[in-house]
């Protein structure tokens, strides 16, 4: 009785080590703890979570010369078109920056090319003024950037 009792523990023990192990290799494998398919077609993200994007820097343009009125007409544009460009999913993210920096701020385009996200920026008015130009750069980002939107408008009480 003593051996059958120990036998069956042994046995138990080995196909518990044995599901263990098969788990920890499969997870070390695979790496698709929590992998969502669904929302990884849906953001457009690779076998590593990624996706192209285009990173733009908005940089001081050459006509920063408009008096306040103006300033503030084309600042309210621009908004707006940042707004109609998230809408459209085309825009990502967006950005000032709060120091004295020729950069004044960023967008992140959810486009494959340059060419794309130049066409784009010609619709902003800050652009067509002279205001601000923009240097674009392809970038490597996570493709869970395809949700900021939808989050955004979770946590924020005022629209711009």
């Amino acid at each position: 009785m003593k051996n059958l009792f120990l036998q069956s523990v042994l046995f138990i023990g080995i196909i518990a080590c044995e599901d263990l192990q098969k788990a920890q290799q499969e997870t070390l494998s695979n790496d698709t703890v929590g992998y969502d398919s669904l929302l990884a077609t849906e953001t457009g993200a690779d076998d590593y979570g990624m996706r192209k994007y285009v990173m733009a820097f908005l940089k001081e343009g050459p006509n920063r010369d408009q008096d306040s009125t103006e300033t503030a007409r084309l600042q309210r544009a621009h908004l707006d078109n940042i707004t109609r460009m998230a809408e459209e999913r085309k825009l990502v993210m967006a950005g000032p920056f709060f120091d004295d920096w020729e950069v004044k701020g960023i967008y992140i385009f959810a486009v494959e090319t340059i060419e794309e996200a130049e066409e784009l920026t010609k619709s902003d008015p800050a652009i067509q003024a002279g205001r601000l130009v923009m240097e674009l750069h392809p970038w490597y980002g996570s493709a869970a950037l395809m949700k900021a939107g939808e989050m955004h408008k979770r946590v924020a009480k005022k629209s711009i």
